[in-house]
């Protein structure tokens, strides 16, 4: 999945799938950036480090740091067959 590209308001929602298999959600302003941290060396969340590396499999834009928070509550609290449908909604359109 390519990264969007950021506008200046923009917040984003992304899943990464880690090298196990398993997938990490998360907040970002500047989602390129955020990437290379759970890829680099001395960066990135606790959970991804031991996981690397990474690959953005989901992103979705939001307008606000608020919702961008909400709304990975509601994709955390989601079952992996949620999320996985998720991504298959995002890779189809």
């Amino acid at each position: 999945m390519a990264v969007p590209l950021p506008n200046s308001s923009a917040w984003f929602v992304y899943l990464v799938r880690c090298q196990d298999g398993t997938l990490y959600c998360g907040i970002a302003k500047d989602l390129a950036r955020r990437l290379a941290e759970h890829n680099s060396a001395d960066k990135g969340a606790k959970y991804t480090r031991g996981r690397r590396p990474v690959q953005l499999v989901y992103a979705e834009e939001v307008d606000s740091r608020a919702k961008a928070t909400q709304r990975e509550g509601r994709i955390k609290r989601m079952t992996r067959e949620q999320k996985m449908g998720l991504i298959r909604l995002r890779a189809e359109g």
